[in-house]
C-alpha cells in the first residue's frame, strides 16, 4: 500500500497507523484520554485528526487495525493481571482448607480447582466429566469450591451443600451436590429438606446449620479467593495455580490443560 499523498500529509502509512492508534486510543473506552490529552497542543490534536482522517480514506483498514492491536494489547494485560493473581494467591489455590471437599485422589499431585454455583447450567453440565477424569487420571485431585454468585437460590443451595459436610464429611457433601445438581426445580427450603431426606442427611440438623457461622465462613472464603484472582463467571478451572480455564468446558479440554502443566 502506497503512502498517503504528499497533498495530503507527509507522513507515510507506518505513521498513519501510528496516528489512527493514538485516536483510537481517545475514543475507546479506557483508553487513556485525559492523559493524551494533556500530552498534546490543541493544533497537535488537530493536526492528528486530519492525519487519521485522511489515512482512513485511503485505506479503511488503518483504524479496524489500530483497535485491533489495543485489544490485543488489553488482552494481554489481562493475561498479565490473572498470572500474577495466581502468583500472589498460590498458597490458597495449592493448600485445600479442611472444608474443601475434594474429588479424586486426595494426595493426587495436579490440584485442580473448580470453582462451581450449583445453579450453573455449565457447572451442571460438566459434573459427568469430571467423575471421568479423576476415574481416568488417578493422579489428579479436584478441590470444589461453591460460590453463589447467580443470586438467592444459588446462595441457599450453596448453603446446603456446604452444611452437608458437617454432618457427614464429604460422602455427604457430594450426595447434597448431586442432589441440588441434578434437580430441576429452583430450589426453595422446603424442597432442599426434601432432597435431603433423600440422600440420607439429617433434614432439620441441614437447615440450621445452612444458617450457621461454620457454613458462613465457608462460602466467605470462597468468594475471598475467586475475587482475589478475579473470578469473571463459573464454572472457572485453575490448574496447579498456573493455568486457568474460564467457562464452559469438556472432557477434553480438561485433560489437555492438565497434560499442559504437566509438561510446563
Amino acid at each position: 500500500m502506497p503512502p498517503i499523498s504528499p497533498a495530503r500529509s507527509s507522513l507515510p502509512r507506518r505513521a498513519a497507523r501510528h496516528a489512527a492508534a493514538l485516536a483510537a486510543a481517545l475514543w475507546l473506552p479506557g483508553g487513556g484520554a485525559a492523559h493524551a490529552e494533556g500530552s498534546f497542543t490543541p493544533d497537535q490534536r488537530r493536526e492528528i485528526v486530519e492525519i487519521v482522517r485522511n489515512a482512513l480514506k485511503t485505506d479503511p483498514t488503518i483504524l479496524s487495525d489500530a483497535i485491533a492491536a489495543l485489544r490485543a494489547g488489553a488482552e494481554a494485560q489481562a493475561q498479565a493481571t490473572t498470572r500474577d493473581a495466581l502468583a500472589a494467591n498460590r498458597a490458597a489455590l495449592t493448600n485445600p482448607l479442611p472444608t474443601d471437599a475434594i474429588l479424586g485422589n486426595p494426595r493426587g499431585r495436579t490440584i485442580m480447582v473448580e470453582f462451581y454455583d450449583p445453579r450453573c447450567p455449565y457447572c451442571r453440565k460438566v459434573l459427568p466429566d469430571l467423575d471421568r477424569l479423576v476415574h481416568d487420571d488417578p493422579d489428579v485431585r479436584i478441590v470444589e469450591k461453591v460460590v453463589p454468585v447467580l443470586g438467592p437460590a444459588s446462595l441457599l443451595a450453596a448453603q446446603a451443600i456446604a452444611a452437608a459436610a458437617l454432618q457427614g464429611g464429604q460422602d455427604a457433601y457430594f450426595r447434597m451436590q448431586h442432589a441440588l445438581m441434578t434437580d430441576s426445580q429452583k430450589p426453595d427450603m422446603a424442597h432442599i429438606r426434601a432432597l435431603a431426606a433423600q440422600a440420607g442427611l439429617d433434614a432439620d440438623r441441614l437447615a440450621r446449620d445452612m444458617g450457621g457461622a461454620d457454613v458462613s465462613a465457608t462460602l466467605r472464603a470462597n468468594m475471598t479467593l475467586a475475587n482475589a484472582i478475579h473470578l469473571e463467571g463459573t464454572p472457572t478451572f485453575v490448574f496447579d495455580a498456573h493455568y486457568v480455564i474460564p467457562g464452559a468446558v469438556d472432557l477434553d479440554d480438561l485433560k489437555a490443560a492438565i497434560a499442559k502443566v504437566r509438561h510446563g
